[in-house]
């Protein structure tokens, strides 16, 4: 896969063109519709939204008035090493935190070859597969003219089948900081007509769960965000969701069993999928191994109760 440490860039000094244009015929309420936007950015790309402290993304966020949020170092889209940030707020707000991000990480390749010329560069969302059909349009009819009004190069991949529950695609946009701001702008505003997409916004990655995701206060201060459970919610009961909880490293096999047999029962009975995480590969600033449950929330609950039971059976144990 090519490398992306200089994607995702563009400048902040380049001309602008004037505010984007509404696409000729948006739904005339989804400007104000919350919508998100996801996309992939390298770990040290990754550093530089952050900022110390988390300085610059409070700063993006303040200024935008969208919520920035990211996947946890280590965290990354399957089948690549990057990243994937969170932009969620109205179209306009997303739009300025996406040009503000992608304006920063430009200006830090610029600082770096001291060309004036803005160059092309790549940016590659992440739309689930059942709303990349809106994006072609009838025999790639949308998609065409998107790259005819934006100028920039627009590519979706195929599937990839590599991963068990991947359902999402990427799209990459290739152009100036301007090209690339349009065609985000007009994949967005399509986008959020999108009942679909517009639900999948609650849905945790399967790949990398917001809730390990590091969600930025406006006062900078990084904790953990946990998709709030209202009434309303009811609905995601069935849905895909995911969480990652932590195990001591000497109770995995216990919880794995004798060839898998705990760990296989306990995912029989629950209906969830389990992932424990490669030896060495702890939850941050522990000694715990990384347990991905995935599943319908109902599911979680239950295969996270019988995982707790054999960890407090080996924690008696240890005690007697």
């Amino acid at each position: 896969m090519e490398s992306t440490e200089s994607s995702y860039v563009s400048s902040p000094e380049a001309p602008k063109k004037g505010s984007l244009q509404p696409p000729k015929s948006p739904a005339s309420d989804s400007a104000e519709k919350p919508t998100y936007i996801r996309f992939l950015v390298s770990n040290a790309a990754a550093g530089s939204v952050i900022g110390k402290g988390g300085s610059t993304i409070t700063d993006f966020q303040s200024q935008s008035g969208a919520r920035i949020q990211l996947s946890r170092n280590h965290e990354f889209f399957p089948g690549t090493t990057d990243r994937i940030i969170m932009v969620s707020g109205s179209i306009d707000e997303v739009i300025k935190a996406m040009e503000l991000v992608l304006a920063k990480l430009l200006s830090e390749l610029h600082s770096e070859d001291g060309n004036d010329i803005e160059p092309r560069t790549k940016v590659r969302l992440i739309v689930p597969n059942s709303s990349c059909g809106g994006i072609i349009g009838k025999g790639g009819a949308t998609i065409k003219s998107f790259i005819e009004d934006s100028q920039a190069g627009i590519k979706i991949s195929p599937l990839d089948n590599n991963y068990y529950g991947l359902s999402d695609r990427l799209v990459t946009l290739a152009g100036t900081l301007d090209e690339q701001m349009r065609a985000i702008y007009l994949i967005l505003s399509k986008l959020t007509e999108d009942a679909h997409y517009s639900q999948a916004m609650h849905a945790p990655y399967s790949y990398a769960a917001p809730y390990n995701s590091v969600n930025y206060a406006p006062n900078g201060a990084g904790g953990k965000f946990q998709n709030p459970k209202k009434a309303s919610d009811d609905h995601q009961e069935d849905r895909s969701n995911s969480v990652t909880i932590g195990v001591a490293d000497g109770h995995i096999g216990l919880v794995v069993g004798r060839g898998g047999r705990n760990i296989m029962e306990i995912s029989q009975v629950s209906g969830a999928r389990i992932k424990i995480s490669d030896r060495g590969d702890f939850m941050s600033g522990t000694n715990d191994r990384k347990v991905t449950i995935t599943g319908s929330q109902r599911a979680i609950r239950q295969a996270e109760s019988m995982i707790m039971q054999k960890v407090a059976y080996a924690s008696e144990r240890a005690m007697d």
